[in-house]
């Protein structure tokens, strides 16, 4: 390979790794979630039935505006139920699984927007 192709390969994994932070706690990696990577996700994913901004109803009544979930019970419990596919009583409510990056983005996310997320 030449040098040039070799820079361009090297500037693509420096890119990767800073695009998605990666702390240790003990030894297991954890993945740091983007807020603002969260909050696109959601605006393609859950906007449909879901209130997803700070203010607003739910298009669908029975769903709960995403504001009022870190409130209700630590949105940090359900890393596990995104990982295996969340699949609920509601009828409506679609299965889905996400893969981790994409769990921290919406944990950050659901904590950034009920005010509940770290620098509260």
């Amino acid at each position: 390979m030449t040098g040039r192709l070799w820079m361009v390969l090297g500037a693509l994994v420096l890119a990767g790794c800073a695009g998605e932070a990666v702390r240790q706690n003990g030894t297991e990696p954890v993945v740091m979630g983007s807020a603002d990577r969260g909050a696109i996700l959601v605006r393609q994913k859950c906007a449909g039935c879901h209130a997803v901004e700070r203010s607003g109803d739910s298009p669908m009544h029975a769903a709960p505006p995403f504001r009022d979930m870190g409130v209700l019970y630590p949105v940090r419990d359900l890393q596990e139920a995104f990982a295996e596919g969340l699949v609920t009583a509601h009828p409506a409510m679609p299965a889905f699984e996400l893969q981790p990056t994409e769990i921290a983005d919406l944990i950050a996310y659901l904590e950034s927007v009920s005010g509940t997320g770290p620098g509260r």
